[in-house]
């Protein structure tokens, strides 16, 4: 079941679109749901991704072309259209981007070279000694074994090259980033693209907001793969833009689909190029999943991209997400990629960590110390940190196989991996975490542990209690040393998978620091702790100016997560900043279409804020995530059934954990 918008089509981008099952106890089951109300809806075309077609105030899509010789005629075409725009016409692509309204889209949808016509969306990138020597890296570097020979791609917020922690072994660099209304190019040259030599240079201008370097996150990772694979080849590719206003006028980065379709495009021509090419990292994540999305119509175009890659011998590692789900986001959720979740040293999986059978590896990711630009480092956690170490074994491990002539296909080299890791059991499923040492040398894999979610030591979202509002999020400390791994940890908030509504970086020390000053962490954006739910109305008064216990970071946060996971908010509700959420929440004018409204917003808030989980029974046949689903396929058919409000009113918002 996909988890973005709970619906058939997020990375996102995550979490992320998230449909989170954090494990709690079913609630006793409850009087079952009235019957659905009939309502007659003209089906868009198949052509069209569900929602475009209602929204007036126009979008920016990707137009998916049968050849890429039709782009041009097909591109001219578009702006023939009113109110409609060509912003992005790749050369040699299959695909064009346009900003127009529902109305010239669903117009053009009926072109026979059209494919299909999504929403461009966005994507976030997911928040060492130690984990080297868990996963057995400095084993094989005293065996020679140390990514020589080998390339790999770290498609991110572009890379510090200069920094001493990489070794000069970045040998390659290029960009992808969009141009539009608030929304400014990361590549060096401001242009939608470039391919120079410091084409993905991490300390261009525009990632520069003062002191804060907006475009760390891929220096971190970068660091963190070279320390598994020392001797690898790094390409960089930088595939995040800024937004200048992500919310009280603060600055973020976030990667449009579009990025990252050329990004993947360009490695699979490399590939011809650089035969040493053998993974791809993607920190980074869009929309959440619970299971396999290889079915879902809006991601077939990434898709195809993974699989291209993997049919050229190049395997694509992705994160998992911070969301504390079972699923994965794009591209994680995938089958074409390798997708990682977290474990701190002890084995544990720390409750933010996505997990379940989307998953093929854990890896450490919990105070992973990397680097940053400006030759720093810096200590972070996350799914982010986790996929580099398995993006790293990766390299290692084609290095061996090309010495020894075993099989190096992308499949057999992560087949080696997945044999050997010890097996984590959470959640009542098992995921190997990632043993470098015991793939090359086919050792058999250590004796598994098993952990479930809220174990005793992490009491985790949703459990019962008297708070009477939500908790906000904030750092939540590292276990005790010497904690025996019995549960999850509750591990250092983990960075994010870079969001449109979280800024992913520090603050950088200034030219001449004083000798006292260190740099500044921000506060990460995570699914809150809440124990009781709030109604629409309560929501509207968090939401009022000086009203609500909750901060405007706070309700900016769950805002952000929300817009993650489901894809009616805010694309087609409005609901991105307080202000609006509150309009949502308290519409000035009662009717089918804005209680409904109000009642989906509420119940994904609660869901944000920890106090509801998707698993959660509302009665004996449907969940929470089944009723956010169903809830979620009506709005975008244009139907407000009062029965689906009345069912979230009651059942949902008005529950008790």
């Amino acid at each position: 079941m996909r988890l973005r918008a709970l619906v058939a089509q997020v990375i996102v981008l995550g979490v992320v679109f998230c449909v989170v099952f954090c494990g709690t106890p079913a609630v006793p089951a409850l009087a079952e749901e009235p019957p659905a109300e009939t309502v007659q809806t003209t089906p868009e075309p198949e052509k069209l991704e569900a929602g475009l077609v209602s929204d007036e105030d126009g979008a920016r899509a990707i137009v998916e072309l049968a050849v890429p010789a039709q782009a041009e005629q097909v591109a001219g075409e578009a702006r023939l259209l009113p109110e409609t725009d060509v912003v992005l016409q790749p050369q040699d692509t299959s695909f064009i981007v346009v900003q127009g309204t529902g109305e010239s889209l669903a117009e053009l949808a009926k072109d026979p070279r059209v494919v299909s016509i999504r929403r461009d969306r966005t994507y976030s990138p997911s928040s060492l000694a130690s984990g080297l020597t868990l996963v057995g890296a400095d084993r094989a570097h005293a065996e020679g074994a140390d990514g020589r020979g080998t390339t790999i791609a770290i498609v991110d917020t572009g890379i510090d090259a200069a920094h001493p922690a990489l070794g000069g072994k970045v040998v390659r660099q290029a960009c992808f980033s969009v141009v539009d209304e608030g929304v400014r190019s990361l590549c060096p040259n401001g242009q939608e693209s470039d391919t120079s030599e410091r084409a993905a240079d991490a300390a261009a201008p525009a990632c520069l907001d003062g002191q804060v370097n907006l475009c760390e996150h891929g220096t971190h990772v970068a660091g963190i793969a070279h320390a598994v694979a020392p001797g690898a080849d790094i390409v960089a590719l930088q595939v995040f833009s800024r937004v200048d206003d992500c919310g009280a006028g603060e600055p973020c980065v976030t990667a449009y689909e579009s990025s990252l379709l050329l990004a993947l495009e360009y490695l699979t021509r490399l590939k011809d190029t650089v035969p040493g090419l053998v993974a791809v990292n993607m920190s980074l994540g869009g929309g959440l999943y619970g299971a396999s999305c290889d079915g879902e119509p809006e991601v077939q175009e990434m898709r195809g991209r993974l699989g291209a890659l993997l049919a050229k011998g190049v395997a694509t590692v992705a994160a998992a997400g911070n969301e504390g789900s079972p699923g994965a986001g794009v591209p994680g959720c995938l089958s074409g990629a390798v997708t990682v979740g977290a474990t701190d040293d002890a084995d544990r999986v720390p409750d933010w960590s996505n997990h379940g059978s989307v998953l093929d590896l854990f890896a450490p990711g919990v105070d992973v110390d990397s680097s940053v630009p400006g030759g720093r480092t810096e200590i972070y956690s996350g799914t982010s940190m986790s996929t580099p170490h398995v993006t790293g074994a990766l390299a290692v491990l084609a290095q061996r196989a090309a010495e020894t002539g075993a099989d190096a296909s992308a499949g057999a080299l992560t087949g080696r991996l997945t044999a050997a890791g010890r097996p984590i059991v959470y959640d009542g499923v098992a995921v190997p975490r990632l043993d470098l040492y015991g793939a090359l040398t086919g050792a058999a894999p250590s004796p598994g542990v098993t952990q479930n979610p809220g174990d005793p030591g992490d009491p985790g979202p949703g459990d019962p209690g008297d708070s009477d509002v939500p908790e906000e999020p904030g750092d939540d400390p590292s276990p005790e040393p010497g904690t025996p791994p019995v549960g999850p940890t509750q591990a250092p908030v983990p960075i994010p998978l870079p969001t449109v509504t979280v800024t992913v970086t520090v603050t950088a020390d200034p030219v001449d620091p004083p000798a006292v000053a260190a740099p500044v962490r921000p506060t990460m954006c995570v699914r809150g702790t809440s124990k009781k739910t709030l109604s629409a109305a309560k929501w509207a008064a968090e939401f009022g100016t000086g009203k609500g216990t909750l901060t405007d970071a706070t309700l900016r946060c769950y805002l952000g997560m929300v817009g993650k996971a489901s894809r009616v908010f805010p694309e087609l509700g409005g609901a991105s900043t307080p202000a609006a959420a509150r309009r949502v929440l308290k519409p000035a004018k009662r009717t089918k279409r804005t209680v409904f409204e109000s009642e989906l917003l509420a119940a994904w808030l609660n869901w944000a804020s920890g106090s509801v989980n998707l698993t959660a029974r509302v009665n004996e046949t449907t969940s929470v995530g089944d009723a956010l689903t169903t809830a979620e396929v009506r709005r975008l058919r244009g139907s407000f059934p009062s029965a689906s409000a009345s069912l979230l009113g009651r059942h949902v918002n008005a529950r008790r954990t």
